[in-house]
Order: C-alpha cells, then sequence, then structure tokens
C-alpha cells in the first residue's frame, strides 16, 4: 500500500489544499484501498494488485469529475517543478552538511589566527626578527581560510537551481528527511551544547596558568593559545550543529504552500522555523562582523573572544523570543 499512498500523494501534489481536494483524496485513497484488498482476496500478488490499482485510478483527469474536482483541475497552478527523488535528496544532504564542515573549519583557522602573532611576538627568547613569522602565519591562516570557503562554495554551486528554479519533493522524500530531521536533533543538539559549553569555559586555562605560574611572556602566550583554541573548537561545532538541519529545512520548504504536497506535516514542520532561521543567520552574521572588526580594530584578541560566549547565552534568547514555542 506504500506505493499506492506515494503514488496517490504525487497525482494530487500540485492541487490547492482547500478542504474539497483533501475530501477527494481521502475519497480516492479508500477506493484504490479498497480495491487492493480486493484484488488481494482474489489471490493477485501485491505488485499485480497495485499495478492493476494504478492504472484503473491513476488518471486524475479521468477522475476529476466523478470526486468533484473537475474547476479545481482546470485552475491548477501549471507551474512545472523539477522533482528531487530520495538519492537526489541525501546527496544535497552529504554535500551541504561537507559545505558547512568546511565553513566551520575556514571560521576556525580564522579564530586562531591571532595564535601567531601571539607566540612569535612575546616569547623572550625569540628574536625580533622572527615576530613578522607571526604576521605571516596569521595571515596564511586567514587565507587558507578564505580559499576553503571559496572552494567550497564552488562545489556547493552545483545545487544552484534549486533556488533558481520551482522545485518539489515527492511524499516518500519528505517523510524520510522529516525522520532523519527528527533522528539528527540529538546529534545536533550534542554538537550545540559542546561548542557553547567549549566557549564559556575557555577562560579556566587562562584562570589556572595564571594562579600556577608567574607572570610573564611565557604564560601569557599559554593562556593565548588555550584561550583561541578553545573557542575556536567551540565556534566550530556550534556552526557544523546547523550543517544537516540546513539541508533538511531546504528541501522541505521547497514545496508550493497552499499545496497539497505543501501541508505535509513533514514539510509544515520545515517552514514553521523559517523566520527564526532568518533571525538567528542575520545574528550569527553580526556577532561575527562585530567580534573581527572590534578585533582588527583594537587588537585586544585577548578581550574581544568573551563576544563569543556572551552571544552563545544570548542566542538562545533571542530565539525564544522570536519562536516562543520553540517550533
Amino acid at each position: 500500500m506504500d506505493t499506492i499512498k506515494n503514488y496517490l500523494e504525487s497525482m494530487f501534489a500540485s492541487l490547492p489544499a482547500t478542504e474539497e481536494v483533501m475530501k477527494a483524496k481521502s475519497e480516492l485513497y479508500s477506493m484504490m484501498e479498497d480495491k487492493y484488498n480486493e484484488l488481494i482476496d482474489e489471490g493477485k500478488s501485491e505488485n499485480e494488485a497495485v499495478g492493476i490499482v494504478i492504472s484503473e485510478f491513476g488518471n486524475l483527469d479521468e477522475l476529476a469529475a466523478s470526486l468533484g474536482i473537475a474547476g479545481v483541475m482546470k485552475d491548477a497552478d501549471p507551474t512545472e517543478r523539477h522533482n528531487i527523488p530520495l538519492e537526489e535528496a541525501k546527496d544535497y544532504i552529504a554535500d551541504k552538511t561537507r559545505h558547512m564542515f568546511f565553513i566551520a573549519l575556514a571560521v576556525f583557522l580564522f579564530i586562531i589566527s591571532p595564535i601567531g602573532p601571539i607566540s612569535f611576538g612575546s616569547l623572550p627568547f625569540i628574536g625580533e626578527k622572527f615576530v613578522s613569522i607571526g604576521v605571516v602565519v596569521m595571515f596564511l591562516l586567514v587565507a587558507a581560510g578564505v580559499g576553503i570557503i571559496v572552494f567550497s562554495s564552488v562545489v556547493m554551486n552545483k545545487w544552484s537551481f534549486m533556488d533558481d528554479f520551482p522545485c518539489s519533493v515527492d511524499y516518500a522524500t519528505s517523510e524520510y528527511i522529516y525522520r532523519e530531521r527528527q533522528y539528527n536533533r540529538g546529534n545536533r543538539a550534542v554538537l550545540l551544547t559542546i561548542g557553547i559549553m567549549l566557549c564559556i569555559v575557555s577562560i579556566i586555562p587562562t584562570i589556572i596558568v595564571d594562579s600556577l605560574f608567574p607572570a610573564g611572556p611565557l604564560s601569557d602566550t599559554f593562556q593565548g593559545i588555550f584561550l583561541f583554541a578553545m573557542v575556536g573548537v567551540g565556534v566550530m561545532l556550534i556552526i557544523f550543529s546547523g550543517g544537516k538541519e540546513s539541508a533538511y529545512r531546504k528541501l522541505l520548504s521547497l514545496n508550493g504552500e497552499g499545496t497539497v504536497s505543501g501541508s505535509y506535516e513533514s514539510v509544515r514542520s520545515g517552514k514553521k522555523d523559517s523566520r527564526a532561521k532568518a533571525v538567528m543567520d542575520v545574528y550569527w552574521s553580526t556577532v561575527t562582523s562585530i567580534y573581527l572588526i572590534y578585533s582588527f580594530l583594537t587588537f585586544k584578541w585577548y578581550i574581544s573572544w568573551i563576544i563569543w560566549p556572551i552571544a552563545g547565552v544570548l542566542s538562545g534568547i533571542v530565539k525564544l523570543i522570536v519562536d516562543p514555542k520553540g517550533e
């Protein structure tokens, strides 16, 4: 019956999700189910029964009048949508997850880039002529991060058609994505929690080094290295945690609103948090801009790190305001 159910959903996918259309879909499903059970009772195999049912009830144009949706069929949206099958959806999810990992890695390199100047600029046994090496290391890390982002973006460009042309996912694919999304929530929560915690506790090594060792260039250097490394890993995990979620949300938002395919529970779940996502995207972009602008203008990297743990805590409050139901 799953095959029949999926076929029925594809028949009604582009029709408006009105009461009469949903009623007609329910009636046709009952008819198909009754016919299927009748054929099975007659000794037909499942494949034979499915084939006969689809051949008898698979043309909606012929059944529209008897179902009372002939007028709806004439006024249906003629826009052709590229259907993304399950395997293609899986490929997109994999590519998007990989892309978000590369973005997270690039941000990690940006954050730890000051370790170069800190290391080579504060150690007393390194001559002044080698101090510039730290600056070179910083720019190499930044350049590597930019290169990673450019490379990953070029690779992801093959999926740009999803933004340029109308696309859709069928019922079976949307159900698969919905189940995967629910399963991924636990992993996402773990990564997000660890990332935020690392940002918050990144000050602990500084406190420990400060209390155990005398103040000096060597202790200051290790404090800076531990601080940037922990914040970098934390932010990397925060960004990467949303990789699959962004892919699921994108795929579930493809079906046209107001249509039968757009009324699937799995699809509606992907549209519920669109406002929250837009606000949080702007929020984190703003936080990153503030961090980079303040840090490069003042070079007070030993202070600017505090932006990340504060932003992590405030992000929960912001999301609660824009999405109070947690959808």
